[in-house]
């Protein structure tokens, strides 16, 4: 068996690897390279070595963009996940309904971004109207209106992640811990998040690249307005790239230093959760 894996082996693993250097390694190089050229099309890159960059982080709408992602960042990836795993914990004590609960809750993920965005720019600058304001007006709307959507989009996805880290949770190491004389809050920070970590590492890796990522909602509710100041990342990688003519090489170097970012930060995170792990 061993050897007829070994034979034809290339054969299926082949078309993957080729759809993938074709489709996403070969751009990401070219993306690259790019990034250290002044051009309009792939045909007239012009090198011209990191200019590209310096312009990027003199670029203000470019440092305001990093400042406000980290900040939605920070606050989305707590928000979501504590809130997750509460109402996840609450769903595992056999309350009545609990299959139509978590249905509900995931219920949004399913919704595409774009759409997401512009039903939560309508329930928000209805409830902002009353107060005499919209979106528009001041930044720090359009943030905490980003925080709502994105919660209200990925808390139930989470849920059920912790969901089924929970349920794995063998029942005797909690009876254990109840008769060692563990009370509620000692057997849920001792026993139950220890013993959910892989689950912490799942959760916590996808709400912290998405969240560095949006880009769909935060075009449809804000669109960056008012001016850029509630720009994140990528919609203002993509506004340089698309809008303004000549940066197409800053865009382009902006998207390098996103992908570093996002890659070093989430890396980081799994290696540190990871080491939390333990054996259930």
């Amino acid at each position: 068996m061993q050897k007829a894996i070994k034979k034809y082996f290339p054969v299926f693993a082949l078309p993957t690897l080729l759809a993938f250097f074709i489709s996403f390694l070969l751009p990401f190089l070219m993306g690259c390279y790019l990034s250290f050229c002044e051009f309009t099309t792939v045909t007239d890159a012009e090198f011209v070595g990191i200019e590209n960059y310096l312009k990027a982080f003199q670029d203000e709408n470019f440092l305001n963009a990093l400042i406000f992602t980290v900040k939605f960042t920070i606050v989305s990836v707590l928000s979501i996940n504590i809130l997750a795993f509460f109402l996840a914990l609450a769903l595992t004590k056999g309350i009545k309904g609990t299959n139509l609960f978590r249905t509900v809750f995931f219920m949004p993920n399913l919704i595409g971004g774009i759409v997401l965005g512009y039903i939560w720019q309508l329930i928000i600058n209805g409830v902002l109207y009353k107060f005499g304001a919209t979106l528009s007006l001041d930044a720090k709307y359009g943030f905490w209106g980003l925080i709502v959507l994105m919660n209200w989009q990925m808390i139930g996805y989470m849920m059920i992640i912790y969901v089924a880290g929970i349920q794995n949770i063998s029942s005797d190491i909690i009876e254990a811990a109840k008769i060692d004389g563990a009370n509620k809050v000692q057997t849920l920070f001792r026993v139950t998040i220890p013993l959910v970590m892989p689950s912490v590492t799942i959760c916590l890796f996808l709400v912290l690249t998405n969240s560095f990522k949006l880009f769909d909602q935060n075009l449809a509710l804000t669109a960056g307005a008012p001016g850029r100041s509630s720009s994140m990342l990528a919609l203002d990688i993509f506004d340089t790239f698309y809008g303004r003519n000549g940066w197409e090489g800053v865009g382009q170097a902006k998207a390098v230093v996103f992908f570093v970012i996002v890659a070093v930060v989430a890396l980081t995170q799994l290696y540190f959760t990871r080491r939390k792990e333990v054996e259930n």
